[in-house]
């Protein structure tokens, strides 16, 4: 399988300010992980949140305000982060430009549940 990312639809997230996501490889097409990037434009975040399953995320642009487990890192493009299952995080961009990351999540149910609906940060 071969696609174009400007091919992939991107949907805005419900929670948060500015963020969305593109499902670049589906639980559908794959049998072990989801591949998703995550865009949360200049001046946007993600709320303090947990997920029952893991994430592995690349940063591929920007800055941001990163909350795991209530420590509190700033991280930018080329960093790796891991996200064990059931800790909560948080995302709050800095500086001028979009905070875009790939995030890689195994097939399986993920309940999100939202801590707080600010950043948390």
């Amino acid at each position: 399988m071969i696609q174009s990312l400007q091919h992939i639809p991107s949907t805005p997230l419900q929670a948060g300010k500015g963020a969305s996501m593109q499902m670049l490889i589906s639980p559908s097409q794959a049998p072990h992980f989801a591949m998703r990037k995550f865009v949360i434009q200049k001046g946007g975040h993600m709320p303090l949140h947990t997920n029952s399953v893991e994430h592995e995320q690349y940063v591929l642009k920007g800055s941001a305000k990163v909350v795991i487990d209530g420590q509190t890192s700033v991280v930018k493009a080329d960093d790796i982060l891991f996200i064990p299952a059931g800790i909560a995080h948080s995302y709050v961009v800095l500086g001028d430009e979009d905070y875009e990351f790939l995030c890689l999540v195994p097939n399986l149910d993920d309940k999100i549940e939202l801590i707080s609906p600010s950043c948390g940060c």
